[in-house]
């Protein structure tokens, strides 16, 4: 998921346009308007995409579960990042932008999934194609309007998701082949909006320019990965880590870490990801990344678990009101799901690591509840919201 709104995004600066790791918890949880519940239906289909998804991850390490997701099991990686991860970002994109067409591309993602689900494997991957299509079409034509580096990146994220999604569809690659452009559609969405909103800090033209060779050389990665698989798939590790340490170092929440609530909790998600993004860059790069090893399911999963849903955890509070205008008032409650995300990952590769398959799949487990939770805390969040928003207006 994208990590925040870009404020180049939402003509007239109308939502979310500042940094949420410098926005007041009070602001998070403000909403004006009336809920937005048209929207839901398109988030129910990422989070339908989720549930399946996660399901058949825990069919494939051998967990009983219903017939419906276990039968999904070869989709697990395009339920997760397709599935869920292209429509939460096209959707928060379509809202951004504000533009009836936009809206297509989280519909497309979802039907994709539904597609899958139903057994209609021709077809889901070009629905899929066709959303990243949409979406695409969506940043590019907030680049045209704002040539700035950090809408180049997030525009350089989508054409990501299109490009792997092409390969696969067409029979070029096969799914596997697929995963590095994938993968680099999430890290550089969620970099590209980073480097926005690390405008605040002051950055040296070497820090722009080492921004710059890092994308570079992520891209040249990508384009050997099927000529060069023993070389191409570690270099890709490589500019992760060197990611990971760029965001580190240049990221406002090196700051906001110091303030409290929901400032603080949105900065502790990023740091805590940006270590596990260099983790999962540091097993690439060490192992490359060869389906069904120890460090395939290491990598992967401390990129999508630690890297990716750590900015979803952390910028749930922010994303929720701005896409379904509800408040989701923060509270410390907000800490377990991610503690405990961060333990099972933990568990999991440490499982990886020593080849200890029980601990994999209870780290498995465990982030399964750890996923969960998050999902029970904020729906308890809205709801305590709204509570809110009636005790305010009978006042």
């Amino acid at each position: 998921m994208s990590a925040a709104p870009s404020s180049a995004q939402r003509p007239g600066n109308n939502s979310v346009g500042a940094d949420p790791a410098s926005r007041p918890p009070s602001a998070a949880a403000a909403s004006p308007r009336r809920p937005a519940w048209e929207r839901l239906p398109l988030l129910v289909l990422g989070f339908i995409a989720l549930a399946f998804g996660v399901g058949a991850g825990l069919a494939r390490l051998g967990w009983a579960m219903p017939d419906a997701a276990a039968s999904a099991a070869a989709l697990h990686g395009p339920l997760m990042v397709c599935g869920f991860f292209g429509v939460v970002i096209a959707l928060e994109r379509a809202v951004a932008l504000n533009r009836l067409w936009a809206y297509a591309a989280p519909l497309l993602a979802g039907l994709g999934s539904a597609a899958a689900l139903h057994g209609h494997n021709d077809v889901a991957p070009w629905l899929w194609f066709a959303g990243s299509a949409v979406l695409l079409a969506a940043s590019l034509h907030v680049l045209m309007r704002q040539r700035e580096a950090f809408m180049a990146t997030i525009a350089a994220g989508a054409a990501c998701w299109s490009v792997g999604t092409a390969l696969w569809a067409a029979g070029i690659v096969p799914l596997q082949g697929a995963l590095g452009w994938w993968l680099a559609f999430l890290v550089l969405t969620i970099a590209g909006e980073r480097l926005e909103l690390s405008r605040f800090l002051p950055r040296s033209a070497a820090a722009q320019r080492a921004f710059a060779a890092i994308i570079g050389v992520l891209f040249v990665a990508l384009l050997a990965w099927q000529a060069a698989p023993a070389w191409a798939p570690r270099l890709f590790g490589a500019a992760l880590v060197a990611l990971a340490v760029w965001l580190a170092r240049n990221d406002l929440a090196r700051r906001t870490v110091r303030q409290r609530g929901l400032t603080r909790f949105i900065a502790v998600c990023l740091l805590s990801g940006y270590v596990w993004l260099a983790v999962g860059g540091a097993v690439i790069a060490a192992d490359g990344l060869a389906p069904g090893t120890p460090a395939y399911d290491a990598a992967l999963h401390a990129l999508l678990l630690g890297f990716v849903f750590a900015m979803v955890f952390g910028h749930a509070p922010v994303i929720f009101p701005a896409v379904l205008r509800v408040a989701v008032p923060y509270d410390a409650s907000f800490y377990a799901p991610l503690a405990l995300l961060h333990a099972a990952l933990a568990l999991r590769v440490g499982g990886d690591v020593l080849g200890a398959h029980d601990a994999v799949r209870w780290g498995a487990l465990m982030s399964a509840l750890a996923l969960l939770a998050f999902i029970a805390n904020t729906a308890r969040a809205v709801i305590a919201g709204r509570r809110m928003r009636t005790r305010g207006r009978q006042d």
